[in-house]
């Protein structure tokens, strides 16, 4: 970095042979936050969410931006909202190099910046017919700790804990996504919904998929705890933020020998096919599938 805070903009200096990978998320509180999140909480959930988006990219994430409105100057407040953005930006190696502070509705904006080397981007749209869909990880998570927070039950049991931790501090997928450059053809983050983004990946590659949702990864708990809602909860929940990532015939055995040796946590979960002017781009076990609709901002 050649200029970093302190001056009216900062100055970098990119890798030779590096593209620059930029994202940007914003979080309102009670949208995207319940209103009695500690200032830890929503600081490392922002900045994790927004990694989230180079690990997609199979990007390594080198700087950001934070844009804050406060309500008002809180000292105890802004003390554990920098100590928890300090953890995580610590825990990845990234620095902040600059933003703004204004009064208003608690908001947080945060603007990533990382490096990938020329070429190898993982794209949403380079999802070939014939492709093996992965998902890293578990899914559900997110949607079941939502759950639990909208009911008020925390009982503090590891489960609980587990959830909990996963919503306000969801684990990057950052290596993943810098191992699978050259070796998967397309990759998005599951912030919607396994399904959603799914559908975004195959929009965008011009495919469509089937899944099989027997393949599916959801958590022991979260099926003892939850048996109905749980595969509901894999397809639609969202706050996963594992990867989808689609891999060729000829480099599946490459990514099924990393997770036999433990070294990749990911699970084969479907096909990708020619898209054929089905009125839905992704099957659950051969059956099209009606994409429920999303969130959406601006829904009266």
């Amino acid at each position: 970095m050649a200029l970093g805070i302190g001056d009216d903009a900062a100055l970098v200096n990119p890798s030779p042979n590096s593209q620059l990978v930029v994202a940007t998320d914003t979080l309102v509180e009670s949208v995207h936050f319940p209103v009695d999140a500690s200032a830890e909480q929503i600081a490392t959930r922002a900045l994790c969410v927004n990694l989230s988006d180079m690990a997609a990219m199979g990007a390594t994430p080198r700087w950001f931006t934070l844009a804050l409105t406060l309500e008002k100057a809180d000292a105890p407040w802004l003390a554990g909202f920098s100590r928890g953005l300090a953890q995580v930006a610590a825990e990845f190696d990234i620095a902040l190099i600059g933003g703004d502070t204004t009064a208003g509705p608690l908001t947080i904006s945060l603007t990533l910046i990382g490096e990938v080397p020329m070429g190898e981007t993982l794209p949403r749209g380079g999802a070939k017919v014939g492709d093996s869909i992965y998902v890293t990880g578990t899914l559900g998570d997110g949607a079941a700790a939502l759950s639990l927070l909208m009911s008020n039950d925390k009982d503090g049991s590891s489960d609980s804990e587990r959830l909990l931790t996963r919503f306000y501090r969801p684990h990057p997928q950052i290596q993943v996504g810098i191992k699978l450059r050259g070796i998967a053809n397309a990759c998005v983050d599951i912030s919607d919904g396994l399904l959603a983004d799914l559908a975004h990946l195959c929009r965008a590659s011009a495919v469509s998929a089937n899944l099989i949702s027997e393949r599916l990864p959801i958590h022991p708990d979260v099926k003892r705890s939850s048996p109905l809602l749980c595969l509901d909860w894999a397809l639609f929940g969202g706050d996963d933020y594992q990867l989808c990532f689609t891999v060729p015939h000829d480099n599946c055995t490459t990514i099924n020998q990393w997770i036999e040796l433990g070294e990749l946590d990911a699970t084969m979960i479907g096909q990708i096919q020619p898209l054929e002017g089905d009125k839905f781009p992704i099957r659950v076990d051969n059956v099209a599938t009606e994409l429920k609709r999303g969130f959406d901002h601006f829904d009266d």
